[in-house]
């Protein structure tokens, strides 16, 4: 038994020291694993080899710190890092990732995708302006990249998503930094401004333009005379062509045609053609658009004819007219009610191989309907989809609303479910038309169940919507519900306008309750908004109708004071209501009164008279 001891000790030992040994044999220096890489370093081979599906499993874990680090050591790889912004997540980014990214690729030779990179992280909401701001500040210094760059894409990416506000803050905050705009982004500003009508903005702009001393182009110059020309200030916006020859800019064809447009806009086709004549002096040749404008004047003063001659004019110089001249005079000769000469011009520009489009149908289609041609109407339709021009909203709403005008609703509901059929949304004025055609047919309840669908299709109604319904039911003798959509026009901030006001009116007057027509005047008023010829009409009528001639009188005469001229109606009013009463000596007064200030009287006016006298002689006064 001892023994046994002895040897087994003895063997434990030696395999210990076996073990030992062998711990130690594969615990030299010669035999141990390479380092691990620090995370930036294995990402960035990841991202250099092209190896993205090793990117994306690694995305999850990745830091900021780590981003930004591989960002800065891929700084020449603008492309490189383009690709690796796919990979960012909330969680593995910050304002640095961003602003070193937007710095990197904006040195790409094209801003395509610099630009839609830079919209998306704005539109992402994440960062505010100044702070992104302060992000591209040191991204740029510690890139050694020029700000000048980066700043002008982030620039015209603001204005390309019209962020007017950030723009304008951008722009201070540049100034603040020293850092001068390049005149690109200075004219986007411009552009962008004058678009969306921020006409201050506009003109403090181009004066710190001239502060800075950055250097006009006649580009600029262009979008300040197109700005002078929206306002009207015609006689201004010829100062600045002039101002721009003094400092040494050519006036492009640009310039002349926004003018000849300014004075076309107003209906002066002889200051466009002196415009028109003085850019030829120069010996710039007029294009199409140059053309174009002076034809669509023509048409809009009814001068057809010359419009016709000035056509001619142009192809003789060599010019081709494009379908938007066409659809002018096409859309010219539809408003006249002359089919057949809108017909000729869409054959014409056919021929000479210029295809109509969508609006050249659209005119023709409108002509047809109020001429009550709603058949031949829908047959244009087939013959755009056979020539592969797709039916828009303003197609179908024309027809829509002919339907509605005859009372057809069964059909006017067709070509609405073809509508939404086609992928075409409904828009306000469809709407409007299928409320009317209902109110026509006294079809209130289907009225009220249209208008809560729009509601409920997220569609908010605009005011000449909520006008229809609120009008079918005054019609109606609804009042109660008629204000209580006034209520919801409250609601969903939708202003009640003057049709608003004199709709109720009406409707009270209908009823013979003038008092409350009277409260609706006085609203109005203290809402800031202004009675018309309706306004006071109404209450005149409502009053006669009920014999009450002192007060129909009394509002005759506040509308006088108010600046308004009694019309047809309010005469008819008057002398009807003092007829019912027998006072026919004050209606022939009033006759008189409204013959000598050369209003012509209606049957319904000399019936009235006749009815309210003893004899014809008298009204003669014989």
């Amino acid at each position: 038994m001892r023994l046994f001891n002895t040897l087994n000790r003895k063997t434990l030992h030696y395999q210990t020291l076996t073990i030992t040994t062998r711990r130690q044999h594969f615990s030299t220096p010669e035999t141990k694993p390479p380092p691990t890489n620090p995370p930036h370093i294995t990402l960035q081979n990841y991202i250099s080899s092209s190896q993205w599906h090793f990117v994306e499993h690694l995305s999850d874990t990745l830091t900021p710190t780590t981003i930004s680090t591989t960002l800065y050591n891929l700084r020449t790889s603008p492309p490189l890092v383009l690709k690796f912004t796919q990979f960012f997540t909330p969680n593995n980014t910050n304002i640095e990732c961003y602003s070193l990214s937007i710095a990197i690729i904006s040195q790409l030779p094209s801003h395509k995708s610099s630009l839609q990179f830079i919209k998306s992280v704005i539109n992402s909401g994440k960062f505010s302006c100044n702070d992104l701001f302060d992000g591209l500040v040191k991204a740029s210094d510690r890139l050694g990249v020029s700000g000048s760059v980066v700043f002008d894409l982030w620039i015209k990416a603001l204005c390309e998503l019209k962020k007017v506000d950030d723009v304008v803050n951008c722009f201070y905050m540049l100034k603040q930094k020293g850092v001068v705009v390049k005149i690109e982004s200075c004219n986007s500003m411009l552009s962008l401004f004058v678009r969306l009508n921020y006409t201050n903005a506009a003109w403090v702009l181009f004066a710190e333009m001239f502060r800075l001393k950055i250097s006009a182009t006649v580009y600029t110059y262009n979008i300040m005379i197109n700005l002078l020309c929206k306002e009207g200030k015609l006689k201004k916006a010829k100062e600045f062509v002039a101002s721009m020859e003094a400092v040494g800019l050519k006036p492009n064809v640009v310039t002349y045609n926004t003018v000849i447009n300014g004075y076309c806009s107003k209906r002066d086709l002889v200051g466009a053609r002196r415009v028109f004549e003085k850019m030829r002096a120069k010996g710039i040749r007029p294009d199409t658009y140059s053309y174009g404008a002076l034809v669509s004047c023509m048409c809009k003063d009814g001068r057809f004819n010359e419009a016709s001659e000035l056509l001619c004019k142009m192809e003789e110089v060599g010019l081709v007219p494009t379908a938007v001249t066409y659809n002018t005079l096409i859309d010219g000769y539809c408003n006249k009610g002359d089919i057949e000469m809108a017909y000729r011009y869409k054959d014409e520009m056919v021929k000479k191989g210029i295809r109509p489009s969508v609006s050249t149908y659209n005119s023709l289609i409108h002509a047809l309907v109020f001429d009550g041609n709603e058949s031949e109407a829908e047959g244009m339709i087939e013959e755009m989809e056979k020539e592969d021009l797709v039916p828009d909203a303003i197609t179908y709403n024309i027809l829509i609303n002919g339907y509605c005008r005859s009372g057809n609703a069964h059909k006017a509901f067709s070509l609405h479910d073809e509508m939404i059929g086609k992928g075409i949304q409904p828009t306000h004025v469809t709407y409007t038309s299928l409320i009317n055609v209902l109110n026509k047919r006294n079809r209130m309840t289907e009225a009220d169940n249209l208008f809560a669908k729009i509601i409920d299709r997220g569609v908010v109604p605009d005011v000449v919507m909520f006008n229809a319904l609120i009008d079918g039911h005054c019609v109606n003798n609804n009042m109660k519900r008629a204000l209580l959509l006034v209520k919801e026009m409250d609601r969903l901030k939708v202003f009640p306008d003057e049709v608003t006001y004199n709709t109720l009116m009406q409707g009270y007057c209908r009823d013979g309750n003038v008092e409350e027509a009277i409260k609706v005047f006085n609203e109005m008023k203290e809402r800031g908004i202004t009675p018309d010829y309706i306004s006071f009409n109404t209450l005149v009528s409502g009053y006669s109708r009920r014999g009450d001639m002192k007060e129909a009188l009394m509002v005759r005469d506040v509308m006088l004071s108010s600046g308004f001229e009694p019309t047809l109606l309010t005469y008819n009013a008057l002398i009807q209501g003092l007829c019912k009463n027998k006072e026919g000596d004050i209606a022939q007064k009033l006759f008189k009164e409204m013959v000598s200030k050369g209003i012509s009287p209606d049957d319904s006016t000399l019936y009235s008279l006749i009815e309210g006298i003893q004899s014809v002689d008298e009204f003669l006064g014989k």
